[in-house]
């Protein structure tokens, strides 16, 4: 977003966002406050909001902090009354914050004067659409896969513990069959027995582990079936699979015309190149450790599976590798190469007059 060329008669409203109120300050279009309100974070409030902006003058931008979580009922308020709002990051916690201090009043006025500079906003996703539903499915089972995980530690652990009788039976299945195994065990009788509280737990954590893994493969059938119907001809690409396809959706969103280029893509998920030259030492790069990490982490998974079982992949890292590249820095370029293919596989934001409807 440029910088906005305005009148000291147009208002750029900032917003912190909280769970149960928000703060909202005005500034004129040469940068002077003009007002701040507490409003309740509800339609009533946002229409008091509304009214209360529109009263100071000509509106010119919302600009709301939290889009995708405080502020989305807020968001999604604005631009159903015509008012679509931009994103701004919370102010950095040290530096700037230890010269300024920190309330509401001073996070909603940085939102402001964010948007007035043009630095720092981006279009807000709508989350109200496919890509949505990925999202919560994604979280459902990712939550699942980390309990299953957890569970399976836990049951080793206990394990160790255990008669040697019962350890030596036991210990050397696979995971699967250990966890079957644990769960026809025997736990009736006196709980005071260690021997039957060992049965006991054993049992329990593998009921839980196998109630988890049902769970999952429910989630990874919902996920599988809505990230074909948003967008099939990513999965078929090569070594992406359901959950890679999908993070990839959810980081564009469901409005993925909000990323403007392959190359805005590129940094949102960290994997365009940091310059770093100065001086003599012009044209040098660094690691982007920025950008949506579990997005750059799908985009690893991708790449280390091409570099084992895809031919022009193999061949690639050959090749670079015969020009002395390091490992480290083939994978990153690969990531490139790879969020370039993908991007041309993102699905079109429906129409102007649907976007808007939806929202």
């Amino acid at each position: 977003m440029a910088s906005l060329a305005l009148a000291r008669t147009d208002v750029i409203v900032g917003v912190d966002t909280h769970k149960q109120t928000h703060v909202a300050v005005a500034l004129d279009g040469l940068g002077g406050r003009l007002d701040e309100i507490t409003i309740p974070a509800t339609n009533d409030g946002y229409a008091a909001l509304v009214a209360w902006a529109q009263a100071l003058g000509t509106v010119q931008v919302y600009a709301v902090e939290g889009c995708g979580s405080y502020g989305i009922g807020l968001a999604r308020f604005l631009r159903r009354h015509g008012h679509p709002p931009v994103e701004v990051s919370r102010p950095p916690r040290a530096g700037a914050r230890r010269m300024s201090g920190k309330s509401d009043a001073i996070d909603a006025e940085h939102a402001a004067r964010t948007a007035l500079s043009g630095e720092g906003t981006v279009t807000p996703k709508l989350a109200d659409g496919q890509i949505e539903a990925i999202r919560l499915v994604k979280i459902a089972r990712d939550a699942a896969v980390k309990a299953r995980s957890t569970v399976m530690v836990t049951l080793k652990a206990v394990l160790v513990t255990a008669s040697d009788g019962l350890r030596s039976g036991i210990e050397p299945l696979t995971d699967h069959k250990l966890v079957l195994a644990c769960a026809a065990l025997d736990g009736t009788g006196t709980i005071a027995d260690p021997e039957v509280a060992m049965a006991h737990t054993l049992g329990s954590l593998a009921r839980r582990w196998l109630d988890l893994h049902e769970e999952i493969k429910v989630h990874t059938s919902h996920l599988k079936a809505l990230t074909t119907q948003a967008a099939p001809a990513m999965l078929d690409a090569f070594g992406v699979g359901v959950d890679v396809a999908a993070q990839m959706l959810i980081t564009a969103g469901d409005n993925t015309n909000r990323v403007r280029n392959e190359a805005a893509f590129a940094k949102l998920c960290g994997v365009c190149p940091i310059p770093t030259g100065s001086g003599r030492t012009d044209g040098t790069y660094r690691l982007n450790r920025g950008g949506n990490r579990q997005a750059n982490a799908a985009l690893y998974r991708t790449v280390i599976v091409r570099m084992r079982w895809h031919p022009p992949t193999i061949a690639y890292v050959e090749r670079r590798t015969a020009e002395g590249k390091s490992k480290k820095f083939i994978i990153r370029c690969l990531k490139r190469y790879l969020l370039r293919e993908l991007y041309g596989l993102l699905p079109a934001t429906s129409s102007p007059a649907a976007t808007l409807k939806a929202a």
